[in-house]
């Protein structure tokens, strides 16, 4: 193999197969290597090679290393060449079948007539085999000597009947144009989608491109579900549709609008009798630098928006902040509450610690997803990891900001962003790692490509840096362990802000496989308490949550998989749930027999139904079907179980607040107020009703907080990037098949829990003597 020289890959070579393998000239022969498992083909093409990375038998030998996705791709690709092939062979039968199917006349110089296949009609001219490239949306090939001699047959045969007056016998089998135009082609209303896309009214999109640039609302708003129940309720007016005017929307529109939402929340209001709610403080700052404070409410019902009060003037006082939401408590229903969820900063836990000693039956927590945030930061902070993030910084920094190399870095990978926008600043640096990781291969045969290497931005310094950085292994090897150690993070952080499933049913264990995660990847406690300090010092007030052990105690799915005895931290747990959650001190002797038969599995729990429920049901599902044996147990697990563990995130700078803090006038002020009240709560009904909309395109300035440092030049001088027009950038389709899923479903949580070091949160952690700074928050 010595003899062996690399050759690049051309451009003009499409398939997908080629981004997975690289090219060796041996002599005048050329062979192909795997750089998956590094085996080399010397013959049978490209197609023998996809046989051997879809790890099909027959041609090929199976790849051992391919990743799956990679698998998958190639298959998907070789079955859509065998249903191509069967679509035009079908093509040709028919053409060769009919008995006879047109009629040619000779009009201006050119032969046209109409052929009828499979109750489509199409126009064939000059060229048969362009018409079945139209037909098959592929150009004409190597078909095009077999079609060029059937229709000199069909034309020869269409002649001599023509001699015989036989014209009469067609009539019913072609339609036949005369003209010197190209037919525009008949197709059957059923059988149009299949060979023709939906044509797409230019002229609909430019109104409402303008209509919405005027307005300065932003692009995402087409992805609202009240976009869509616009546009449908405009449609099925037609003519007599009539625009409201401005005073009906500040009028009775907007009154009816209040009505429904406060209709919507007295729907969710009665179900906090059976799971309660929790109580979630949201602060933020506005563009203009004044700090708000949000109050909503929780429950698996939906979140609902309260109320707004401007705080800039007294933030710094637990007692104003200890005030205000006992208010708000008052205003729920202290019955109805389970938990208060603030931020975790030291006023908030001194505000908290009041309010429970106001009311002994509910908690305060700190916002999980906040915390996880903060550990992340951490970590980011950590001078190898810190490395590692600037130097991918400054592959996206170059890619981002040239038109050029975006394209090329796009069609690469089939469509997908290097850059992946997640929370926060700090979650972006880590999903965006992975999102390397995933895309690794593709980058590196990119930038092996000939496309590279002609490409007159790959000689600038950027670019030769980028060559070497996707070309390290050592980059590469520490991107991949850096992944390792963040992956749980960043899912434990999806499921603690999720408002699809109440996450407290999953908080504490997906703690505990991520401290098990980083354990496992680094081996040594040396090496693994660095990371563990870091968790320690940011999550202790969660770990020690009565809330969060109760959460996983009665989370059926974890209790049933740990093996011996249950940690005594986590009995405690529940044993606080159920003197604060449950004041009357008969339920709560009632509650703690009915623990035992939770722990040996009896009665209707140890039904196989019920087993099998345990991976399939949400928790509190779970035990309102199986748990009729135990109703106090069954009750209070239904309300510790149907809680979230975090505020939630929403895109509170569209909601116009401070209008209402800048408004003197009160008639105006109050409608300002219920305008803000609608705003804010169709954008939260919206989080629970429709799957996720949000932009990830990473240049979207909706994005440009948590990217910035991303996708920001590399210096400030803006004029050097000269290639930086956005009309160059080409249209694209994402196939996510390359990304390995950031799953954030409890499913990979249930392996056991039996580590006892890991239930141990070190209070002494400074003991061990290992440097970690930590920022202050």
């Amino acid at each position: 193999m010595d003899n062996l020289e690399p050759v690049p890959i051309s451009s003009q070579k499409h398939d997908p197969a080629w981004k997975h393998c690289q090219l060796f000239k041996n002599g005048e022969k050329v062979q192909l290597k795997c750089i998956y498992c590094l085996k080399f083909f010397k013959g049978g093409g490209i197609h023998r090679f996809k046989e051997h990375l879809a790890c099909q038998k027959g041609n090929a030998s199976m790849c051992s290393s391919v990743p799956a996705d990679v698998r998958q791709l190639m298959q998907q690709s070789l079955d859509g060449v065998v249903v191509k092939k069967r679509k035009r062979q079908k093509i040709e039968d028919e053409i060769m079948n009919v008995n006879p199917l047109a009629t040619v006349l000779n009009g201006g110089g050119s032969n046209q007539m109409d052929v009828n296949l499979g109750g489509q009609s199409f126009g064939v001219h000059d060229s048969a085999e362009q018409n079945l490239g139209q037909l098959l949306h592929t150009p004409g090939d190597g078909m095009s000597k077999n079609v060029e001699r059937r229709k000199k047959i069909r034309a020869t045969k269409n002649n001599n009947n023509n001699n015989n007056n036989n014209n009469n016998n067609y009539a019913a089998a072609a339609s036949v144009y005369t003209t010197n135009s190209e037919p525009e082609p008949v197709v059957a209303p059923m059988e149009k989608s299949a060979f023709f896309p939906k044509k797409v009214d230019n002229r609909i999109h430019m109104a409402i491109g303008r209509f919405l640039y005027d307005i300065g609302a932003p692009f995402d708003a087409v992805n609202s579900v009240y976009f869509d129940q616009m546009v449908e309720a405009i449609a099925s007016g037609g003519s007599d549709f009539q625009r409201p005017s401005h005073h009906e929307l500040r009028g009775w529109v907007l009154k009816n609008s209040v009505e429904d939402v406060k209709n919507e929340i007295d729907r969710c209001k009665m179900t906090w009798g059976r799971t309660g709610c929790s109580i979630l403080v949201d602060q933020w700052t506005t563009e203009a630098g004044r700090i708000l404070i949000s109050f909503l409410a929780y429950c698996p019902e939906g979140v609902v928006f309260l109320k707004s009060l401007d705080a800039t003037e007294i933030m710094t006082s637990a007692e104003f902040l200890h005030e205000v939401i006992k208010q708000v408590v008052e205003e729920v229903g202290v019955a109805q509450v389970v938990q208060v969820i603030t931020s975790g900063e030291e006023q908030y836990a001194v505000a908290g610690k009041r309010l429970t000693d106001t009311y002994p039956s509910l908690y305060w927590s700190p916002s999980a997803a906040h915390c996880i945030d903060l550990i992340l930061e951490d970590f980011g902070n950590l001078e190898w990891i810190s490395a590692v993030i600037e130097q991918a910084k400054s592959i996206t920094r170059f890619v981002y900001n040239y038109s050029a190399i975006l394209n090329m870095v796009r069609r690469y990978t089939l469509g997908n962003d290097i850059v992946d926008p997640s929370f926060s600043r700090f979650a972006t640096n880590f999903t965006t790692l992975k999102r390397m990781v995933d895309l690794k291969h593709n980058l590196q045969s990119m930038v092996t490509s000939q496309e590279w290497m002609d490409c007159p931005y790959s000689k600038k310094t950027a670019g030769l840096e980028m060559l070497d950085t996707l070309s390290n292994q050592d980059f590469w090897s520490q991107c991949d362990l850096i992944v390792r150690l963040t992956h749980p993070l960043l899912r434990i952080l999806r499921i603690a802000s999720s408002e699809m499933r109440p996450a407290m049913g999953y908080t504490y264990a997906g703690m505990y496989r991520a401290k098990e995660a980083i354990k496992k990847a680094l081996i040594k406690r040396e090496d693994y308490m660095v990371y563990w300090n870091i968790i320690h010092q940011r999550w202790e007030r969660l770990w020690h949550h009565p809330l969060h052990a109760s959460g996983f105690f009665l989370n059926p799915k974890f209790f049933y998989s740990i093996q011996g005895d249950v940690h005594n931290e986590i009995l405690s747990g529940i044993f606080d749930c159920i003197e604060r959650l449950v004041p009357d001190t008969r339920v709560q002797d009632k509650i703690i027999k009915e623990l035992n038969l939770y722990k040996s599995a009896a009665g209707d729990f140890g039904r196989k139904m019920a087993i099998r429920a345990r991976d399939n049901l949400l928790p509190s599902e779970w035990w309102s079907t199986y748990g009729g044996g135990c109703p106090n147990l069954s009750r209070l697990a239904i309300q510790i179980l149907s809680q979230t563990s975090s505020v939630m995130f929403c895109k509170r700078n569209q909601v116009p607040f401070e209008q209402i803090i800048n408004t003197r006038n009160c008639i105006e002020r109050q409608h300002l107020t219920d305008l803000v009240f609608v705003h804010y709560n169709l954008r939260l009904r919206q989080m629970f009703t429709s799957k996720e909309q949000e932009s990830n395109d990473p240049l979207s300035f909706d994005n440009i907080y948590n990217v910035e440092d991303w996708v920001r030049p590399r210096d400030l001088y803006f004029e050097e990037y000269g290639n930086s027009d956005w009309m160059a950038l080409d249209s694209y389709s994402i196939n996510t098949m390359l990304l390995r899923p950031l799953n954030n479903e409890p499913e990979e949580m249930c392996e056991g829990f039996d580590d006892q070091e890991i239930f141990m949160s070190l209070k002494d952690g400074e003991d061990e003597h290992i440097g970690v700074k930590f920022g202050n928050h």
